[in-house]
């Protein structure tokens, strides 16, 4: 009952918002009591974490296990990372625009613990790159923390144009990122 209390959330806070749903909006569309809801939540904010915790938590695992491969490249780990970033929006594409857009209804307490984790991702991707830069793999001549904003940027706003069902899948729309983030887009002499 707990993934079900969170999933039709997650689809309600999507559509609706969180802040203009309502936890009685959450247990009419399950058709449960309140007292349900309260079991297995003390407050909608408390949803909202675990909606957060969920969603940051999965994408962290998958970046770890992408960058602790050895057998890849730098440049066969970014193109893995952005293309878990796209790809996720198939699998959690509701989870990330709660993720991304209802961040700001997390009080500070709770905002606390999940800013680390999101620099966390972050970080590694920077360490990504910067170690890709030291040992000559991507050019020298970069600065590996905007480098990241930029990726980050591109690949998480995603979200809100990306269709998964549409004319390019999550594979093609990342190779273009990658191709684009590692040679540009001018033509070459």
């Amino acid at each position: 009952m707990k993934e079900k209390i969170t999933e039709c959330s997650i689809r309600l806070f999507e559509k609706k918002g969180f802040s203009e749903t309502s936890i009685q909006d959450i247990v009419d569309a399950i058709g449960v009591t309140k007292g349900t809801f309260y079991y297995y939540f003390a407050s909608k904010e408390e949803l909202l974490m675990n909606i957060h915790n969920r969603y940051i938590d999965e994408l962290l695992n998958q970046q770890e296990r992408i960058i602790s491969d050895q057998t890849k490249s730098s440049k066969e780990k970014l193109f893995e990372i952005v293309y878990a970033l796209i790809g996720n929006i198939r699998q959690a594409g509701a989870s990330a625009k709660v993720f991304f857009r209802e961040i700001k209804n997390l009080n500070e307490e709770r905002l606390s613990l999940i800013i680390p984790k999101r620099d966390r991702f972050r970080f590694n991707l920077e360490q990504l790159i910067h170690d890709a830069i030291e040992n000559g793999e991507f050019r020298s001549d970069l600065n590996a923390s905007i480098v990241t904003f930029g990726i980050l940027g591109a690949a998480n706003w995603s979200y809100q144009w990306f269709n998964p069902d549409g004319m390019m899948s999550e594979r093609e729309v990342a190779e273009i990122f990658v191709e684009m983030i590692l040679n540009g887009i001018a033509h070459r002499n």
